[in-house]
């Protein structure tokens, strides 16, 4: 991690000056490169660019029994391999204890001088101790499975993605939904969607998509370059979104079969591709047979008090109205909240071998992830008491059945409480990539009110969401642009389809794994939930379009690009509405540029901060056009007004 400042750049001429002098420069990545696990210890490296030899002492401080502790780091020589360094750049070693009394280690690096001190955090560069919640981490006991790092998600709303089995289709009139309060509607493939709004016929209205469409679709999503599948719920339920379960064993029979699912993972996992589900485990639908509002279920919840599954969901005895009757997700009546201190509850949905968590884990399904619906809303009563607790326990249950299986929570705002390991291995980054993302290009915050950021407060926004989790998790967490919760990405851009490649060449070079929401690939549109669903358009589908041939090379990049998956992150330039950095691994790296100014803006980037000794680069910009440059002491550009640009190092 640099400082939050570029080292150099195109409005930075002269070196930084530290009292009167030449500024050290300290960088640490994170990555194998920089850190190690030998035993009981961590062996950690730093580059120092010391020129005018201001720094008198090198040190790591940790804290691994809750003391602080500095040890001393030593002189180490390069490795060959790990890109270009100048001969004033020299690197440092110190090997520090791993705490032992909590899972993540802490440490910072910290350096003397004959006036003053220069500290290096996940933060940045400080002249003081920075705080300790961007101390960089590193969890020993808890890491999110590597495989991750590789993928690039899809996320399907199985409804409107494509039909396969028109005979499973839900029909007009079908079946009575909310106590008949709203009409089952079949609509036509790619009919308008129903207005927004939670009292609207949105929930009810259904086009006929399953799973079987999925898996004819598969050529098609690999020609994309599509890795890893995330679907919206499939299990039985009344809405198209079913997010309101009635049955967590059993695909919903509008979708296909149990069998059938089976047999799409099985097709996934021959493919070498990865599937995750949703779990929505906080509530259930008023019309599962445990609670029964509004059907006469023998031993329901709702009609009975004396049901065995009374205890399953948390009923007041002071209401004094229907709404205040029981607890239900937001708010919403039909979303009844399960009551987690009930054994039985905890038994059927993660604890037991033949748990919801655990049944879709294992064969026949085998499926390699789950996230989590409102996971910070999932705990004991109102307030989701003993969270942290619940949500570990759902880690630990998955994981002894698939220690590899990836673990995701459903975050709007800030989640690092639950990505320091023991957790979470990823969240939606919506806090640490989809609103600061959305605000720089869109000009809007996650509530649609206009906002305008600068590159400086953009750069400070997403350095301060990756300070504050370990490396790993950074790489676990799943960016996205949009999702079946937001508007679409293109329409926040007003159909501009340029911003919109400039932002996907962001997703898909920005530490964490990308995950494209359907049709993104074809700027499919879309306003509020539930417009933001509406049909694939395959009638339309134009695999050779400028937009379709964009995203297949963008995401082989990706996968072809080491540093991309893994790499360190350094942020280059960042001013005004210019913004640019690089990912670093094994001598390779890969620079993104952005520069949303209404006019021309040049970059220069001293070999320093390219840290490879290849000396050309090439790449492509959001206009489809091809770059070619040369890079001796220095890389230099200038990026046309509204340009995005992805450039890779060559191999010499």
């Amino acid at each position: 991690m640099l400082s939050s400042k570029p080292f150099l750049s195109n409005e930075q001429t002269k070196p930084f000056l530290f009292h009167g002098q030449t500024k050290p420069f300290l960088f640490h990545g994170q990555t194998k490169q920089w850190i190690t696990q030998q035993g009981e210890s961590l062996i950690i490296r730093f580059l120092c660019h010391d020129p005018a030899h201001l720094i008198t002492a090198h040190f790591v401080r940790c804290e691994p029994d809750n003391e602080d502790r500095l040890v001393t780091a030593n002189l180490i020589p390069f490795d060959a391999k790990s890109g270009y360094f100048p001969a004033t750049c020299k690197l440092y070693q110190a090997v520090i204890p791993i705490s032992t009394h909590i899972d993540n280690t802490y440490y910072v690096i910290k350096c003397l001088t004959e006036k003053s001190q220069l500290w290096l955090s996940a933060a940045g560069q400080f002249n003081r101790i920075p705080g300790r919640e961007t101390h960089f981490k590193y969890n020993t006991q808890h890491q999110p499975p590597t495989w991750i790092q590789e993928q690039v998600f899809y996320q399907i709303f199985p409804d409107r993605f494509c039909q396969g089995d028109p005979s499973i289709s839900v029909q007009t009139d079908e079946y009575l939904y909310q106590g008949g309060e709203h009409t089952i509607i079949a609509k036509k493939w790619g009919e308008p969607v129903a207005v927004a709004g939670h009292e609207s016929t949105g929930a009810s209205e259904f086009y006929g998509g399953d799973l079987k469409g999925i898996q004819n679709k598969l050529d098609y999503l690999q020609a994309l370059g599509i890795s890893a599948l995330y679907l919206n719920p499939i299990f039985t339920a009344p809405s198209n979104h079913k997010y309101d379960t009635t049955d967590y064993l059993n695909i919903d029979p509008h979708f296909g079969s149990n069998a059938g699912f089976a047999e799409l993972t099985s097709d996934i996992h021959q493919r070498g591709m990865k599937i995750m589900l949703d779990a929505v485990f906080n509530h259930t639908s008023c019309e599962h047979p445990w609670f029964g509002r509004y059907q006469a279920f023998e031993q329901g919840a709702y009609q009975h008090l004396d049901s065995p599954y009374r205890q399953h969901y948390i009923f007041s005895d002071k209401a004094t109205n229907e709404a205040d009757h029981y607890v239900s997700w937001n708010g919403i009546e039909t979303l009844p909240k399960l009551n987690f201190l009930n054994e039985d509850v905890q038994q059927y949905l993660y604890k037991g071998a033949s748990s919801a968590l655990k049944y879709w884990l294992k064969p026949p399904y085998n499926i390699d992830g789950w996230r989590f619906d409102v996971i910070h809303m999932l705990g004991e009563g109102v307030g989701a008491f003993n969270n942290a607790h619940y949500v570990k326990a759902f880690r630990e249950s998955a994981k002894a059945v698939n220690p590899e299986a990836y673990i995701v929570g459903e975050h709007f705002y800030e989640a690092t409480q639950w990505l320091q390991g023991e957790q979470e291995d990823g969240a939606m980054n919506y806090y640490g990539f989809a609103h600061p993302v959305r605000a720089f290009f869109a000009g809007l915050d996650i509530a649609y009110h206009g906002i305008e950021i600068d590159a400086q407060e953009f750069d400070a926004w997403l350095t301060e969401s990756r300070a504050k989790i370990p490396w790993l998790n950074q790489l676990a967490q799943l960016n996205q642009l949009d999702s079946h919760d937001t508007t679409r990405f293109i329409n926040q851009l007003q159909g501009d389809v340029s911003k919109l490649k400039a932002a996907s060449m962001m997703l898909f070079s920005y530490p964490g794994t990308p995950c494209l929401y359907y049709g993104t690939e074809v700027a499919l549109a879309g306003g509020r939930d539930p417009d933001n669903r509406r049909c694939f358009p395959w009638q339309s589908l134009d695999k050779s379009s400028d937009l379709f041939t964009f995203y297949q090379r963008l995401i082989n990049v990706r996968k072809d690009r080491i540093e991309l998956k893994q790499g360190s992150y350094h942020t280059l330039h960042a001013q005004n509405k210019s913004f640019s950095f690089a990912r670093y691994e094994q001598g390779k790296t890969s620079i993104y540029a952005i520069n949303l100014e209404p006019q021309p803006v040049s970059f220069t980037f001293e070999r320093l901060a390219l840290m490879t000794s290849a000396t050309h680069f090439s790449g492509f910009d959001n206009h489809s056009q091809e770059w070619q440059l040369e890079a001796q002491q220095q890389l230099s550009f200038t990026l046309p007004a509204e340009c995005a640009l992805l450039l890779a190092s060559e191999e010499g």
